[in-house]
């Protein structure tokens, strides 16, 4: 019993010592640090990035730049993420941007196990519309006409998942 007591006694008394000051962690981030966008200039993640870009360079007193890589489905943006190899460099990405891509691509120049999410900013909403013109009122409706005309609907999303999600969608409704 008195080794236990002693062996309590002296780890609480090395946890309260203090810490050299060489060793605390240095102050994140030393340097301007780079946001990486898989989309263009005006798209949601973009404005998110900015604003968010601003009032982070204000907080860390370091330059927050923001470089839009959009293309290729999302993989030029990941991939110069994840080619940079740098702790400064951060990617702001809809997880559509590259959580499909192993289902959708045979071969990708990054290895999905190299990104780790650390936060999520926002929710993505997805619609199904049609025109004011259409007599269709619901989804129900919807793929009934669908099925009623293979071929004659058109559809559009923005690529990446959209593109997966609506196939998946089309081909669970047998439409």
């Amino acid at each position: 019993m008195l080794r236990f007591a002693t062996a309590v006694l002296l780890s609480a008394l090395a946890l309260a010592a203090p810490v050299p000051a060489n060793a605390q962690p240095s102050a994140w981030p030393q340097r301007p640090v780079k946001i990486v966008l898989p989309l263009g200039p005006g798209a949601g993640v973009d404005i998110t990035a900015r604003l968010l870009g601003d009032k982070l360079a204000q907080k860390w007193g370091q330059s927050v730049v923001i470089e839009n890589r959009p293309g290729g489905d999302g993989v030029i943006a990941v991939t110069s993420f994840t080619g940079a190899n740098d702790d400064h460099v951060l990617l702001l990405s809809p997880t559509s941007s590259f959580t499909h891509h192993p289902w959708m691509h045979d071969k990708m120049p990054y290895d999905p196990r190299d990104l780790v999410p650390i936060v999520r900013l926002s929710n993505t909403l997805v619609a199904v519309v049609v025109p004011a013109t259409s007599p269709v009122n619901s989804l129900k409706e919807l793929i009934a006409e669908a099925k009623a005309n293979p071929g004659k609907l058109n559809w559009a999303t923005i690529t990446g998942f959209f593109d997966f999600m609506f196939e998946g969608f089309q081909k669970k409704a047998g439409a």
